[in-house]
């Protein structure tokens, strides 16, 4: 007697039910990912989640954009506290500090080792790893969109204005400006007040200090000497070169910010992250010549690695186990050569580990047009073993220290205020922050 369509579907209902369910009724582990990134990169990460969801059956990661760094820190402490945090937050350098304070988060490494995978931790390059690590180089988070600052220029613009070097110290891209300048092009190098490139990154590759104890590697007790380096003269170089129209302020608030007055060729010279390789490819008319270079220093500078820029993965603490074993495969997952690769070429970002940049350059990656020059942001912030000054920034309060540092900038810039008086000031301000989150974080040594 055959068995109608009815039949048959409540005869395999009931075996699964004698038997246990098959593999086709278990029911996947949920948990969700809160990401910072935006627009076309945070679609880049919902591809990521898609790639993971589709090739395994045991979990599903729900990723949510929290449109924002500084958002995405702040939701998470918020969430942490009313017991409904994600299991994996990705928080940008800045707030570093903050989440290793907190112990609110699994480490890496006893994540990984509890649920059974083993990893090379030395396969980090250093330069990045040494931003999340303890003292004794243990990772707290795991580093997934990793960048450094670069130079752009505009090399059709270049051969116009009669310039045949690439522009390796200040003093050229000086020379650069007057040369694009005289052959008629009004933005010869358009800038922000952004302290990512301007101040922290110039600071390490010319080995200057922004904070005492190792920018804060060494204690809560950290004070801000920015205004007592080579910044203060730096930025006293870019007062004369804006007041000269030179160099142009460029901020979304006056109706264009950097990246795209270099991609509508507005200005032919910016600094900014290597991640908006992609963005500037993309986004250029085609046809059109440009290229990236490390980030200038100053005549007879002894060139010291640039910082790591970007954010990097936290899980956090009191989710149940069945999730962490989640979190634990797709932070995996990522670290594949085959996702580094994916990454970077959607993106822009760098790969994190040696095996995923060896890989791609093995492939022929940055032999392609569109991807050349990318490899240059590793030889930046691999140019020399980390010291004091280069092994990263950890401050309490960091977000609030670039806001104060920005305003002052702004001020200089844009209301003629005196250089010294309002970076001065800046620190000031600054070292008021750094007190604060001492005092709350009173009798807390750093690991």
């Amino acid at each position: 007697m055959r068995l109608t369509v009815l039949q048959s579907a409540l005869a395999s209902l009931l075996a699964a039910t004698a038997f246990g369910a098959g593999p086709a009724y278990a029911e996947k582990t949920k948990f969700e990912f809160w990401y910072g990134l935006s627009g076309d990169l945070g679609e880049r990460v919902q591809d990521a989640c898609k790639k993971f969801n589709d090739m395994q059956a045991d979990y599903e990661i729900i990723c949510t954009s929290q449109n924002g760094y500084d958002t995405t820190l702040q939701n998470t402490i918020a969430a942490y506290r009313a017991k409904k945090q994600p299991a994996i937050t990705q928080i940008y350098d800045a707030g570093t500090l903050d989440m290793m304070l907190s112990g609110a988060f699994v480490p890496a490494k006893k994540l990984m080792a509890d649920n059974g995978y083993t990893i090379d931790w030395t396969n980090y390059f250093s330069g990045i790893a040494n931003y999340y690590a303890t003292a004794a180089g243990e990772l707290n988070s795991f580093p997934f969109n990793s960048s450094t600052a670069m130079f752009y220029y505009n090399v059709d613009a270049f051969q116009k204005a009669g310039i045949d070097f690439k522009p390796e110290t200040w003093e050229q891209v000086e020379d650069a400006a007057r040369k694009l300048k005289a052959a008629g092009f009004e933005c010869p190098l358009g800038f922000n007040f952004d302290t990512w490139q301007m101040m922290e990154q110039f600071s390490a590759i010319h080995n200057q200090p922004l904070a005492t104890k190792g920018n804060g590697y060494q204690g809560l007790d950290a004070e801000l000497v920015f205004n007592k380096t080579k910044f203060v003269d730096h930025v006293a170089f870019f007062k004369k070169m804006a007041d000269e129209k030179l160099f142009v302020v460029k901020t979304k608030q006056l109706g264009m910010d950097i990246v795209p007055a270099f991609t509508s060729q507005t200005c032919q010279m910016i600094q900014t992250s290597i991640a908006d390789h992609g963005t500037i490819g993309k986004t250029l008319p085609e046809g059109v010549k440009w290229e990236v270079a490390m980030l200038p220093v100053w005549k007879g500078t002894q060139r010291q690695n640039s910082l790591v820029g970007g954010a990097s993965l936290w899980v956090m603490a009191g989710r149940p186990e069945a999730e962490y074993k989640g979190a634990a495969a797709f932070l995996n997952f990522l670290a594949t050569p085959e996702m580094a690769q994916w990454w970077s070429t959607v993106t822009g970002y760098i790969p994190v580990t040696k095996t995923g940049f060896e890989g791609m350059k093995a492939n022929g990656f940055y032999d392609k047009a569109p991807y050349k020059g990318r490899e240059l942001a590793i030889a930046s912030l691999t140019y020399t073993p980390t010291s004091e000054n280069t092994r990263g920034i950890r401050l309490g309060g960091f977000t609030q220290i670039r806001k104060e540092a920005s305003t002052a900038l702004e001020a200089i810039f844009m209301q003629n205020a005196d250089v010294q008086a309002e970076l001065d000031q800046a620190a000031e301000r600054g070292n008021a922050v750094l007190r604060r989150f001492e005092k709350t974080y009173a009798g807390q040594k750093l690991n």
